[in-house]
């Protein structure tokens, strides 16, 4: 039987995440994350799922996201399902990026579900896996692509 304060705790890991990216504290993620996290994107970007080391997620999404002036990822319908050291949290979500620019609009807002894998450590949850499955988008996507990347 799950307990109520392990599926809490799973929320709030994955919250967690979320918060600490959105307020650019890279510093914090680790604590969050598995020694190897799988990460699949493939709904928005194609391609396969990768695995790689939380040092190199963090790399890669402050060089894409540390451009914006903002981001809000909100998540809500959770659902977290704990199986011993194991869980899942499946969750609705709407991210919202903000970069005023002069050649379109300065917000794109992207919305899916989520679904995060989970072990137990000695120190509490880690992510191992994020699923983002796209189901709608609005706004300047454009805004996305770093200047450096232009």
């Amino acid at each position: 039987m799950t307990s109520a304060e392990d599926r809490i705790d799973v929320i709030e890991t994955c919250t967690r995440m979320l918060w600490h990216v959105d307020l650019r504290q890279w510093e914090a993620l680790p604590a969050l994350l598995a020694e190897k996290v799988t990460l699949d994107y493939t709904s928005l970007f194609g391609g396969e799922p990768t695995s790689s080391t939380p040092e190199r997620i963090i790399a890669d999404w402050r060089a894409g996201l540390g451009h914006l002036q903002a981001t809000q990822h909100m998540i809500g319908n959770q659902i977290a399902e704990v199986y011993g050291d194991e869980a899942v949290l499946t969750a609705h979500f709407q991210a919202t990026h903000l970069l005023p620019n002069a050649q379109g609009g300065p917000t794109w807002t992207l919305g899916g579900r989520y679904r995060f894998g989970l072990t137990r450590s000695g120190s509490g949850w880690r992510i191992s896996d994020v699923v983002m499955t796209a189901v709608w988008a609005d706004g300047n996507q454009q805004i996305m692509t770093p200047p450096d990347s232009q």
